[in-house]
């Protein structure tokens, strides 16, 4: 009797586990949302995260694979960070993530290669210290993070013709090709040279600094993102996504 007793008791908590987890992912509840549900604790509620990520065992042997991997935020400490396939829109890994950090992406690669996977490339949102975990293999920046980044500098609606010339040049990228966007930007940067160059001095302090800072950091942007912007045209056989839309939708 006591036997049937446990096992009837792992199997509520199993079920538990899982609807919190559900609730979690899907319904976009938060840790305090939850232990408000329950009545418990936040560290109640993540024992029970927990032990649904350490329940999903994955059971593929020498599976090659192409990921999306981001993390998103529904708190300013309650993240959630998933490597997804988007070719089969399958969630392969994800965990609880307070902040994001190249650490996290880390043990979610190493997990799914001492599972058996290879991954042959990944789309990420174009942070630099991620990016050095894939840095053996082919990565994409994201398009709709990198015009999330311009639009961030410029504004939607820009007032310098400078500015709008440049996000002009943006709004092409999921249509163009390398050598097209780059001379583009090489053409944009050798008509607005001199203007990139405009220096303001604080004639109090006599120290100067760049008078359109904005607009250089949107050209830097572009400049330093450039080698991964195009990674899905380099290798069309991996069937690479531009964007990591398949995960964003996930989130919502």
């Amino acid at each position: 009797m006591k036997c049937k007793n446990k096992f009837q008791n792992q199997r509520r908590n199993t079920k538990l586990c899982s609807k919190i987890f559900k609730q979690y992912v899907w319904q976009r509840q938060t840790l305090e949302d939850l232990a408000g549900t329950y009545n418990k604790s936040n560290k109640w509620v993540q024992t029970k995260l927990d032990e649904v990520e350490s329940s999903k065992k994955i059971k593929v042997l020498f599976r090659k694979v192409v990921i999306i991997t981001d993390t998103t935020f529904f708190s300013k400490t309650d993240g959630l960070t998933v490597f997804r396939e988007p070719n089969t829109k399958q969630n392969l890994w994800w965990k609880h993530a307070a902040h994001e950090t190249a650490d996290i992406y880390k043990q979610g690669r190493q997990c799914l290669e001492r599972n058996g996977f290879t991954i042959k490339a990944a789309v990420l949102d174009g942070r630099r210290g991620v990016r050095e975990v894939f840095a053996d293999i082919p990565v994409q920046m994201c398009h709709f993070h990198q015009k999330q980044i311009i639009n961030r500098y410029l504004t939607t609606r820009p007032k310098l013709e400078a500015s709008r010339e440049l996000r002009r040049i943006l709004l092409h990228l999921p249509t163009i090709n390398e050598e097209c966007f780059t001379k583009k930007l090489n053409y944009w940067h050798e008509r607005w040279e001199y203007f990139l160059e405009e220096k303001t001095i604080n004639p109090e302090t006599e120290r100067w600094c760049y008078t359109h800072k904005r607009v250089r950091s949107a050209y830097r942007s572009l400049i330093t993102n450039l080698p991964y912007l195009f990674t899905c045209q380099k290798y069309p056989g991996l069937y690479i996504p531009n964007t990591t839309n398949s995960l964003d939708g996930f989130f919502i």
